[in-house]
C-alpha cells in the first residue's frame, strides 16, 4: 500500500477510534481543561504492571492537585498509535512493536521513549491446542494475534526460527479478548497474546514458545511509556511528576508486592493472589535502573534499548510492516534521556 493511502487510512481509523473512545477533543500538549487545569490525557492498558498502580492509588493525580488527569483504555499499542496520531493522548503505554513502527515510516510519530513499564517475560506467549507439537507443526493452522503488538512481533520471530514464513499459516488480527472467544468456540489453532487472557487460553492449550524465550534468542520486547515531543515541551512539571509516580510503584512493587498486587487486581477484576502471580512474571525497573547502559541511558550516552529497537525495525522492514528502517542514532534521539535524568535526581 502506497504511504499516502496507508496514511489516509490510519488517519480514517484515528477518527472512527476517537468516536468510539468518546475522548476529549484533539489538540496538542499544552490544552487547558475545566477551570484552565492543565489536563493530562494517558493511555494504559490492561497489562499487569505498576502503571495500573499508579493510576488505581491515583499517584499522579495526588502530585498533580491542580491538573485534569485523565486514563483512557487501549486494547493494543497500535490503537495507541492511532490515538496519538490523531492527538488524542499526551502520555502511553505501548509495547516497545508498536513503539518501533510509531517512529518509522509511514508513521514517524513525533514522541519519545520516556520510561520502561516492564520488561515482557512469561506474561506473552504462544498457546496451540493441546495435539500441536511444537511451532513447526503449525503449518497450514490459523493464529490470532494483535497485529502490530509485541505479541505479534514475538510469533513472526517464532516462525522464523521454526523455518516458518508468515504465509506458511493463516495469521487473524484479534485483540487479546477476541482471540481467546475465537479460541473457545474452536475458530482458531494458536494464539500469540497476553495476560490475564494468556492465563484463560493456558487451561486447556499448551504454551509453545514464550516471550522470555524469545528475548533469550536475542529479540528482547518491552512495555514502554512514551510522551509527544509537544506535551514534553510544554509541560515538563507534568513529565516529571509522571516519571516519579511511575517509579514511587515499580518501588512499591518491589517492597510490598502484595498492596500493589491488590491495586492491580482491582483495576483486572482478578483476585490479588492471581494479580500477584501475573506481575512475578514481569521484570519492572526503577528510574535509577533504567538509567543503566543495557536500557534507557543517560544524557550524552544513551543506553541499548536504541539498538533493540534498530533491530526491531530490521525484522519490521523485512515483514513490510514498515517502510524503511531508522539509523540507530534516530533511535537514541527518540529516548527521553534527559528527562528521565532530571526527574530521577
Amino acid at each position: 500500500m502506497p504511504s499516502s493511502r496507508r496514511c489516509a487510512v490510519l488517519a480514517a481509523s484515528a477518527t472512527a477510534l476517537l468516536l468510539a473512545l468518546s475522548t476529549t477533543a484533539c489538540g496538542t500538549g499544552g490544552d487547558e481543561g475545566e477551570g484552565g487545569k492543565v489536563r493530562v490525557r494517558i493511555a494504559y492498558q490492561a497489562i499487569p504492571n505498576a502503571d495500573l498502580v499508579v493510576k488505581n492509588q491515583k499517584l499522579l493525580e495526588k502530585a498533580l492537585p491542580d491538573a485534569e488527569v485523565s486514563w483512557v483504555k487501549f486494547d493494543s499499542g497500535g490503537d495507541v498509535n492511532t490515538a496519538v496520531i490523531a492527538g488524542a493522548v499526551d502520555l502511553g503505554l505501548l509495547g516497545s512493536s508498536p513503539v518501533t513502527k510509531g517512529l518509522s515510516a509511514p508513521l514517524d510519530i513525533p514522541y519519545k521513549v520516556l520510561w520502561i513499564h516492564d520488561l515482557i517475560g512469561d506474561n506473552e506467549a504462544l498457546v496451540a491446542k493441546k495435539d500441536i507439537a511444537s511451532v513447526a507443526a503449525l503449518k497450514g493452522r490459523k493464529i490470532a494475534t494483535p497485529f502490530g503488538s509485541t505479541s505479534h512481533y514475538s510469533l513472526l520471530v517464532a516462525l522464523e526460527s521454526a523455518g516458518l514464513k508468515a504465509s506458511d499459516v493463516t495469521l487473524v488480527d484479534l485483540q487479546p479478548q477476541d482471540a481467546l472467544a475465537a479460541w473457545q468456540r474452536g475458530d482458531i489453532d494458536a494464539a500469540y497474546v497476553w495476560t490475564p487472557s494468556l492465563t484463560e487460553l493456558k487451561k486447556d492449550g499448551k504454551v509453545l514458545v514464550t516471550s522470555r524465550t524469545i528475548a533469550e534468542r536475542g529479540k528482547p520486547t518491552a512495555d514502554l511509556g512514551v510522551v509527544t515531543d509537544a506535551f514534553a515541551a510544554a509541560h515538563p512539571e507534568v513529565v516529571d511528576a509522571w516519571v516519579k509516580a511511575e517509579d514511587q510503584a515499580v518501588k512499591l512493587a518491589e517492597s510490598d508486592p502484595s498492596k500493589a498486587a491488590a491495586s492491580i487486581g482491582a483495576e483486572l477484576g482478578i483476585g490479588p493472589e492471581d494479580a500477584r502471580k501475573q506481575l512475578a512474571e514481569l521484570v519492572l525497573l526503577s528510574a535509577k535502573e533504567q538509567q543503566g547502559a543495557q536500557y534507557l541511558g543517560r544524557p550524552g550516552a544513551p543506553g541499548a534499548l536504541a539498538a533493540n529497537l534498530h533491530d526491531a525495525a530490521v525484522f519490521l522492514k523485512g515483514q513490510q510492516a514498515i517502510d524503511a528502517v531508522p539509523g540507530q542514532a534516530d533511535f537514541a534521539k527518540s529516548l527521553a534521556v534527559e528527562e528521565l535524568a532530571r526527574a530521577a535526581r
